[in-house]
């Protein structure tokens, strides 16, 4: 089942908006090969992305935040941390044990979660602050 990408979920900043959906689109692209048993072999590429989109990412939005004096910077670079932490926990599982079912399962748990909730919360309150900055 697919994850679609919705205007409740936009920034109203294009950078932002643009990464937010290919990380939808690498998603989606584990989920499909899962429903195709093939979850094992996608989950690999999906790490290796969100290794790269992680650090790009959130730095991206960071430079916006301190660029702008975002005043809920803290809280959504505390966030951002605590993504990086169990993203690479998960890395870590995954070097160690390989591509079995429960990193396919807990890599989609991971990124699932927080596509519903902190684009759809703590985002999309940074783009309507940014909204009256840029």
């Amino acid at each position: 089942m697919a994850i679609e990408w919705t205007a409740d979920l936009a920034t109203g900043v294009d950078e932002i908006d643009n990464q937010h959906k290919e990380l939808f689109q690498r998603i989606n692209n584990l989920l499909d090969a899962c429903s195709q048993g093939k979850g094992k072999e996608e989950v690999k590429k999906v790490i290796w992305f969100l290794e790269d989109y992680v650090i790009t990412h959130f730095s991206e939005e960071e430079r916006y935040m301190g660029k702008y004096d975002y005043p809920e910077y803290s809280s959504h670079k505390r966030q951002h941390l605590e993504f990086m932490e169990n993203f690479y926990k998960l890395k870590t599982q995954f070097e160690a044990e390989g591509p079995g079912v429960h990193i396919v399962v807990n890599t989609n748990q991971l990124v699932v979660d927080w596509l519903k909730n902190h684009i759809r919360k703590l985002d999309r309150a940074l783009g309507a602050f940014l909204k009256t900055k840029i």
